[in-house]
């Protein structure tokens, strides 16, 4: 979004070319439509594109532009670093983003989880990466589902475990792949960056995202990232507590054929006699009364997604 070089003054400047009005008044249209408005930097002195600069040496600066023009979020990677490590290098533009001024900036790292940034980020960052870049098939976003449950136990209220960017809606995998990438992200408390171009979505791609239920396990206060509970031959639970001693469950069915897929409350620390209401958040229906375990038939690549209740 930058010019390769920065102005006499030694800001970043807009490239006119994309941007004649400037990055303000682009983020007063995004905040028109009532969304938040992010940008893009990186810890070192180049992006890494190498097509414009980067923030090394200049954080304070850097922070007080992005402020001024209304940016809400900054994401923030970790090419051409001059070999200082990230932990060394990130809490220089988080405490920049703290002084720049009222506004509060929500700050995404991105080094990709090569140092570990679960172990320290707590205080540097909003969120972090703790995986590489996702791409749109079915085996990435698996495998970063499994990488990003690692750090389950590191995340809480305002520091977050990042598994990258949603790829839902971009066309390399089903609606039903697609269900089950956003529930897993949804259940691990993940950042729900939508990742396709939200001007042409198609309705199935809109119905999924859309989702409040599904939105308000990622919302819930209380904050605790799920896990993965239980894993055998592709058949997996997933599942995590929720406020008001509520519990969300993923059963996910990973295998190539249709399969049955089983939670019994042992496996998702729920107390073996209690009886709950079990919310089908993508159905949108309800079982009452029900006890010991919850079950589902799923097809291949197919998840079911629910909030137990506890009576």
């Amino acid at each position: 979004w930058a010019e390769l070089d920065r102005d006499v003054e030694g800001n970043m400047a807009p490239k006119a070319s994309k941007f004649p009005s400037g990055i303000k008044a682009l983020a007063d249209y995004v905040h028109s439509k009532g969304l938040k408005f992010g940008i893009y930097s990186d810890a070192g002195i180049q992006t890494c594109s190498k097509q414009m600069p980067g923030s090394l040496g200049h954080e304070d600066q850097d922070a007080k532009t992005f402020a001024s023009w209304g940016v809400d979020f900054l994401k923030y990677d970790n090419c051409e670093n001059s070999n200082i490590t990230a932990k060394e290098r990130y809490p220089q533009m988080s405490e920049a983003l703290l002084n720049s001024g009222k506004r509060q900036i929500y700050f995404s790292m991105c080094e990709w989880g090569s140092e570990g940034p679960a172990l320290w980020a707590k205080n540097v960052g909003n969120s972090w990466r703790t995986t590489g870049d996702i791409e749109d098939k079915w085996e990435s976003m698996t495998n970063i589902a499994d990488a990003n449950d690692k750090w389950a136990s590191y995340a809480g209220p305002r520091s977050w475990n990042d598994p990258d960017m949603l790829e839902v809606g971009n066309g390399g995998m089903t609606t039903e792949e697609y269900r089950c990438h956003y529930s897993i992200w949804a259940l691990a408390k993940a950042p729900l960056l939508i990742g396709c171009d939200v001007r042409s979505m198609d309705s199935a791609t809109f119905e999924l995202l859309s989702n409040k239920e599904v939105i308000d396990v990622n919302q819930d206060n209380l904050g605790v990232q799920g896990r993965k509970m239980k894993s055998e031959a592709g058949l997996e639970v997933w599942a995590g507590p929720l406020s008001n001693n509520k519990v969300a469950v993923v059963l996910w069915n990973r295998s190539s054929s249709k399969a049955n897929v089983t939670a019994d409350w042992s496996d998702i620390d729920l107390d073996t006699g209690k009886v709950v209401d079990a919310r089908d958040l993508w159905q949108h229906s309800t079982q009452t009364s029900v006890s010991g375990q919850i079950s589902a038939e799923l097809d291949s690549h197919a998840c079911k997604m629910y909030v137990l209740t506890p009576y």
